[in-house]
């Protein structure tokens, strides 16, 4: 019983999520099943009725921006963002959210640059994936981890 008690705890948004650059964000990698995504994650996800891919919102309480976006296509995630600028996320390679501009690029060298709507999506393109650097007023907000030829931009 107390096994049980111990794994149904570990299901969930992770309180600092980290994000390996061209592995996966809070634990989620590109290709993975939706029904992975649920074990690892748990089932209280709102879902986007708006959006043109299947996207799940992972919050840390119900109608709370601060989280993990998650978009699948054909049943598997396609990409995984940061919602907002979730508490205590980082990168392995020494990024913390809210870091300076200066410091993303310091960490991570040179980056593609897409403008979007009202930030900035910084990315390295890798072969399979974009390991992305959401920069907004100088400050990095997010990141995320796309198809290699996905869009940054939502």
């Amino acid at each position: 019983m107390r096994a049980l008690a111990v794994l149904v705890a570990a299901v969930g948004l992770p309180q600092h999520g980290v994000f390996v650059p061209g592995h996966s964000l809070g634990g989620i990698r590109l290709g993975e099943s939706a029904a992975a995504v649920r074990a690892a994650l748990g089932t209280r996800y709102g879902v986007c009725t708006a959006c043109s891919t299947t996207t799940w919102y992972f919050t840390y309480k119900p109608f709370d921006q601060h989280g993990l976006g998650i978009e699948l296509t054909q049943g598997r995630v396609s990409a995984v963002y940061t919602l907002w600028q979730p508490n205590g996320w980082h990168a392995t390679n020494g990024l913390r959210l809210g870091a300076l501009e200066a410091q993303v690029s310091a960490k991570t060298g040179p980056l593609f640059v897409t403008a979007c709507s009202t930030y900035e999506a910084r990315f390295v393109a890798g072969s399979r994936e974009r390991s992305v650097y959401y920069v907004v007023d100088g400050k990095l907000w997010g990141f995320g981890l796309f198809g290699a030829r996905a869009s940054p931009c939502r």
